[in-house]
């Protein structure tokens, strides 16, 4: 059985030495007087903890208590009718919580709004379903990755990973390859647990790639036959397609000419 390295001290760890490049954090401007977004921030209130411009976008952190309430004005009153994204991220080693944001757009002023919050490790938050259709399958995604419950949501269950899943694949605790139950996952349930022996674990290494391998990969210009032996040195021509506009197996075109 594969040995467990326990995860646990992540976040702890210093996250830059001086063998990588620290990128700049994003500019934080305030917002200027008579603008949209300060309409918005009038709107809203007391509801507002801390807010300011990033990227063009309006940033509003609020309490998590009031996330409905503060998603609901956005929409009805100040014209916010999308939430492109909804996701969380992990700040538990750090502060014991999550961030959780929502990503709103105004289509008809094409402004786009962020509203952020922290959720204490364990809470729940409020779902916004009710008000926007996508948050639907975005709240069950975080519920799935993260282990994040979600207050009223109408099915809130498992996504992408199987209902008997163990653990959270997107906490930062979380090993890339998958922990033990990972590791043993398809086998017990696929052939049994008397056949560990037998099977032995799953390799969960994505990045390795055997360059003989003939049957899961292919190299442009070099293909064999599906199991055939590999031929590194036997080149095989690229034949593209003919379509009624462009030939892409010609060499140059009319237009390249042209400006030459």
């Amino acid at each position: 059985m594969r040995k467990y390295i326990p995860k646990d001290n992540v976040q702890k760890k210093a996250y830059y030495t001086d063998r990588y490049h620290v990128v700049p954090r994003v500019p934080e401007m305030e917002v200027e007087d008579g603008s949209h977004f300060a309409e918005v921030l009038s709107v809203l209130g007391d509801f507002v903890v801390k807010s300011s411009v990033q990227l063009g976008q309006l940033v509003v952190d609020i309490k998590p208590e009031n996330n409905f309430a503060v998603l609901k004005v956005l929409k009805e009153t100040c014209g916010y009718k999308q939430c492109s994204e909804q996701s969380a991220v992990d700040y538990l080693a750090k502060d014991n919580e999550f961030e959780l944001f929502w990503q709103l757009l105004n289509i008809d002023k094409a402004k786009r709004i962020r509203v952020r919050c922290r959720l204490a490790n364990g809470a729940a938050i409020e779902s916004v379903e009710p008000l926007f259709k996508s948050a639907n399958f975005a709240e069950r995604e975080m519920f799935d990755m993260f282990g994040i419950k979600v207050n009223n949501h109408p099915f809130l269950k498992r996504i992408l990973m199987p209902d008997d899943w163990e653990g959270h694949p997107l906490l930062k605790t979380y090993p890339l390859h998958g922990d033990e139950f990972a590791s043993w996952y398809e086998v017990d349930k696929i052939f049994g647990k008397e056949y560990r022996d037998i099977i032995g674990p799953e390799n969960r290494d994505p990045g390795f790639i055997d360059i003989k391998d003939t049957k899961r990969f292919s190299r442009v210009g070099y293909e064999v036959p599906f199991g055939a032996e590999y031929n590194a040195d036997e080149e095989v021509p690229v034949e593209y397609s003919e379509t009624a506009l462009v030939n892409y197996n010609k060499k140059t075109s009319k237009q390249l000419d042209k400006r030459r």
